[in-house]
This record gives structure tokens, sequence and C-alpha cells, in this order.
């Protein structure tokens, strides 16, 4: 494999990861929200996917975000009588978020992209190491 190869791989997981950590930045912005009418659904979390496509050109795998999907998992639910959005029994439906996932997956998502990030920076100076040597 030759190192423009490893570059564009890296970079491909490098907008992959960017875009993870966009969406998870939003299931955090929207942890706590409500629905605009009572008995409505609130945010539903949504999880970052991720496509593999061969590219024939560099004879290599890359990565690109794929379209997120939402989560199903069941809405949180607070008893709260005084919210607009609270129904005739007085409970909330809250995103079916949880900060601690989020917290974890971002944490996740950042180390890839800086793992990512260390290829790059290897791979710049194993090219910068290969054009002194031609200069001798």
């Amino acid at each position: 494999m030759d190192l423009n190869a490893s570059l564009q791989i890296a970079a491909s997981g490098m907008r992959a990861q960017s875009n993870r950590m966009r969406i998870i930045a939003e299931n955090i912005a929207n942890a706590n929200s409500t629905a605009q009418t009572p008995g409505a659904d609130p945010y539903r979390r949504k999880v970052a996917t991720v496509t593999s496509n061969f590219d024939r050109d560099l004879g290599a795998t890359l990565v690109e975000a794929g379209k997120p999907i939402q989560d199903s998992s069941p809405f949180r639910s607070q008893y709260d009588p005084g919210n607009p959005a609270a129904d005739k029994q007085g409970y909330v439906k809250l995103p079916n978020v949880n900060q601690l996932v989020e917290v974890m997956d971002m944490r996740e998502a950042q180390n890839s992209y800086e793992a990512d990030l260390n290829v790059m920076q290897t791979t710049k100076s194993m090219l910068s190491g290969v054009i002194n040597l031609l200069k001798r």
C-alpha cells in the first residue's frame, strides 16, 4: 500500500468519526428536551452509522458516514404535572438519551479520530523522510 492510500484511508476515518461526534453532540444537546404538545413524542436519539466501500483506484476500503438511524428504545417519563407537555396523568415524555452512554460514545469517537490523525502524522513524517533521501 502506498503512502497516499494510507492518508486517504485515515482521512475517511476522520470524516466518519467527525460525523459521529456531531450526532452525539446533537443527542446530548437534546437530552432534556420535551415535546411541543402534551402526549407528543420528544426528541428521539440518533445513532451514527458507517459504511465501507472498496475504492478500486486506491485498492483499499474507505469508510464514510451513513445515514443516522433512530434509536427505537422507549422514552423516559417523569412526573411533572405543571409542565405544558405533560399528559392527563401528569407525566412528561423525555428523550431516550442516556447522557452517560453519549459521553462514552463521544470519548470512543474522539479516540478513533485521534488514531486516524496519528496515522496521518506518521505518514507525513515518512513522506518527509523519503523526500530527504531523494535529495541526497
